[in-house]
């Protein structure tokens, strides 16, 4: 793109010492004047300054339901104009120990349909970098609504890590017949105690084709977001500060406000919430149905 006397924007914008958001909001004869896109702007500045990690499909979802008429095009200009595009993600440590003597389960999550919450839920375990330590954060996640229903932080890969995440999420959640757990090969998810757990609970036991990470991709996924949005925003001295900081994270952030491109740009909470209340009305109407088949 040119201007003037041939010159290139990027060039002008150098030359003049001003940013290139600055440049689109000065005038032709000179003077300074309000910026149709200003307030707009100001409403993608914070959106992009709250998610870091958030691109155009999101921020444009986001200012939607905030109740701007917005099109994907306008979006992704200001934010190019502004500098505020994602910055390409890096890889992390893979914290898998499959080498072990423990007994491992065929992949029964490759072959599902999840159409609805407590169907199928995965697991997985990442590494939290404190000041002077690392320490080990297990979660499970539903599969279904992406909620994460289950987490333990510890300083050890023990298997109390995994079945302290896995205790959580009983207690939270209500066990569906043919609910599959899925998890990688991992000593702490092939521990007797954990699997023993799991079919007491009437659960059935999936893992990953050994060396194929795709298998747990959603809480691969997960893991990622964690990093960028809350652990690598963030300088934990000790254990307890990293705990009060990733349970708001969890809890308050990613469960209720963080918008999911797999939800149709909705949060956890509140896609469960909507299948609940459809799974109601669906309820209703068959009961509805059988009263009037009932009295004729």
């Amino acid at each position: 793109m040119k201007a003037g006397r041939g010159l290139k924007i990027e060039r002008m914008v150098e030359l003049g010492r001003v940013g290139r958001s600055g440049f689109y909001r000065f005038h032709e004869d000179g003077r300074t004047g309000p910026d149709p896109d200003m307030d707009l702007r100001d409403a993608i500045q914070h959106i992009a300054l709250e998610w870091p990690s958030y691109g155009r499909p999101r921020i444009t979802a986001e200012l939607r339901r905030r109740g701007w008429t917005v099109n994907p095009k306008r979006v992704y200009r200001i934010l190019r104009e502004d500098n505020l595009l994602c910055v390409r993600k890096r890889k992390f440590v893979v914290t898998t120990d499959s080498n072990h003597g423990r007994k491992v389960y065929p992949n029964l999550a490759g072959q599902m349909v999840v159409t609805d919450v407590d169907q199928l839920w995965v697991a997985d375990i990442t590494y939290i970098r404190l000041q002077d330590e690392f320490v080990f954060l297990a979660v499970i996640l539903d599969a279904c609504s992406r909620r994460v229903i289950g987490w333990a932080l510890e300083r050890t890969l023990e298997d109390d890590l995994t079945l302290a995440a896995l205790r959580m999420a009983l207690s939270q959640r209500t066990i569906r017949p043919g609910l599959v757990h899925h998890s990688d090969r991992g000593s702490q998810y092939a521990s007797t105690d954990y699997t023993d757990l799991l079919k007491a609970q009437g659960i059935d036991i999936s893992m990953s084709r050994k060396g194929n990470p795709w298998d747990n991709a959603a809480c691969e996924s997960f893991m990622k977001s964690l990093k960028y949005e809350e652990v690598l925003r963030n300088e934990y001295r000790d254990l307890g500060e990293a705990r009060r900081s990733i349970v708001r994270f969890l809890d308050q952030v990613y469960n209720e406000k963080r918008l999911h491109s797999a939800l149709g740009y909705r949060p956890p909470v509140e896609f469960e919430q909507a299948l609940y209340a459809r799974r109601l009305a669906a309820q209703t109407a068959q009961a509805g149905e059988l009263e009037c088949t009932h009295l004729r």
